[in-house]
């Protein structure tokens, strides 16, 4: 069948081994190995089921070998093994969708079992390629802050944003999946810019909206007020607003914690459409600031916080 021949192509090889053999040849214990199995996110498997490859085999031996080595612990191993396989997961499903599209858009070629093989032959080391450059130079970026202390790298101060498109839940309703598609799209390609160029960081996509974080004040102000803007303009967009808090920020594989994310994310619930809402922290970070207007905002009561005291963040001009 087709489904098998890509599958032994996308795995490296038939599959070989049981659980037990594959923990075995690996030097790990099958509980060990089913936990890491379990946290990249794959299914329960049969003792005797002969489920498992080559590839599987490496990847588990290389594992325990940094374990070993003292390079990563079992904890943190399990927890980046979590890690990968929820990203991973995602962009699998972002990619295989891209090949239906493929399909459904060239009938000739899913009617031909050997060219649909083929196709794919040739397209998931072009994939593998461009995935591996991202990650390196994701790295490269983080690699300047190897000279950091200990503390400085778990927790330091950040500028925490939220920004949602306002009325996305009333606009569902009353639109087509396509339409649907076609605004996402859009909001995540224009948020990927707005905070590439002002040098910030998208943490997470969240439905309708984007959790992101910059280094100072500065740059957190510009990107939420340059998003907007760009929002304001582009075409078939609802519009955004954005609230943002300043403050020490736990990051831990990929994700941020802490009470300025939820301070972030109290603020932008209650910022008005086309507005930028700050809390107390930022406000005095940026009200030196000649470029930017702060105007203090009565107290407000939300989940967590019985009088909050937002400012509106604008620019000066």
């Amino acid at each position: 069948m087709i489904q098998e021949r890509i599958e032994d192509f996308l795995l490296g090889g038939p599959r070989t081994y049981t659980r037990t053999e594959v923990a075995a040849r690996a030097g790990v214990p099958v509980e060990r190995a089913t936990e890491l199995w379990h946290s990249l996110g794959f299914a329960t498997v049969d003792d005797d089921a002969r489920v498992f490859t080559e590839s599987d085999l490496a990847a588990l031996r290389i594992a325990g070998e940094l374990v070993r080595a003292g390079i990563t612990d079992p904890a943190q191993a399990t927890a980046t093994a979590r890690m990968l396989g929820q990203h991973m997961s995602r962009l699998a499903e972002s990619q295989f969708t891209m090949l239906r599209d493929i399909m459904q858009a060239n009938p000739g070629l899913a009617a031909d079992e050997d060219d649909l093989v083929g196709f794919v032959r040739r397209l998931v080391p072009d994939l593998e390629h461009l995935q591996n450059f991202a990650w390196r130079r994701h790295l490269a970026a983080y690699a300047r802050g190897l000279g950091a202390t200990e503390e400085d790298a778990a927790a330091r101060r950040q500028v925490v944003g939220f920004a949602d498109m306002v009325g996305f839940t009333s606009f569902t309703r009353r639109s087509s999946e396509a339409e649907l598609v076609e605004v996402v799209d859009r909001f995540d390609g224009l948020t990927a810019q707005v905070v590439a160029e002002n040098h910030g960081r998208i943490v997470k996509m969240i439905g309708d909206e984007v959790l992101f974080v910059a280094d100072d004040p500065e740059a957190g102000a510009e990107l939420a007020l340059d998003l907007l803007e760009r929002a304001g303009h582009a075409d078939g967009l609802p519009p955004l607003r954005v609230g943002l808090a300043y403050g020490r920020v736990l990051s831990r594989f990929g994700d941020i914690y802490g009470s300025v994310v939820n301070l972030a994310a109290r603020l932008t619930s209650v910022a008005r459409p086309g507005s930028v809402l700050i809390d107390r922290e930022l406000a005095e970070s940026l009200e030196p600031d000649a470029r930017y207007l702060v105007r203090p905002r009565r107290p407000v009561s939300v989940r967590g916080y019985a009088r909050l005291r937002p400012a509106l963040l604008r620019r000066s001009s």
